[in-house]
């Protein structure tokens, strides 16, 4: 079990820690953004907690890109206390959810929302299909994209698009 706080009042986590009211508490979560896919989860009740069901699965194909907006101005409505979005790991869903947040809400590109979430949670992984979804999203807040899908030996990956500054940078470590 174990929460990552991305900035002062977001935090990105797995089942087991959303399901703890002492991680909750001592966190100050008001707002828990659920992108598991599991319906009706006994969440403690902490006066106020509000949840946002994300209802897809972690497969390429899963469309959750249609939720990149709503969950970001969820995100940016709660000041009553701390968000906490997760998934069943904390590694491909909510991270994909918190990278879009930081994208729109922060002016991050893909590159250093990416960079960022990495830091606060070094085991992260996005499926191919949410990451070209966070691509296109991208591409429609920025008119650039900062990361590109190669072909390699062990299937189609991210790869960061060379920094105009010419720093190295690797998507999947």
């Amino acid at each position: 079990m174990r929460v990552s706080q991305v900035s002062g009042r977001l935090y990105l986590g797995d089942l087991d820690s959303a399901l703890n009211a002492a991680v909750l508490t001592s966190r100050n979560v008001s707002l828990i953004v659920n992108a598991s896919g599991l319906p009706d989860l006994p969440y403690p009740a902490p006066d106020g907690l509000q949840v946002l069901h994300i209802p897809v699965q972690d497969r390429p194909h899963a469309q959750l890109g249609q939720y990149f907006d709503p969950v970001t101005e969820r995100i940016q409505q709660n000041q009553a206390g701390s968000t906490l979005v997760h998934c069943t790991a904390g590694r491909s869903r909510s991270a994909a959810l918190v990278m879009a947040y930081l994208m729109r809400s922060e002016g991050f590109s893909l590159r250093q929302a990416h960079e960022l979430v990495l830091e606060c949670r070094p085991f992260i992984r996005p499926n191919a299909g949410f990451w070209r979804q966070l691509m296109k999203y991208e591409r429609e807040l920025s008119g650039q994209n900062t990361v590109r899908m190669v072909g390699t030996a062990a299937g189609v990956l991210p790869e960061a698009l060379p920094d105009p500054d010419g720093a190295e940078y690797c998507v999947n470590v």
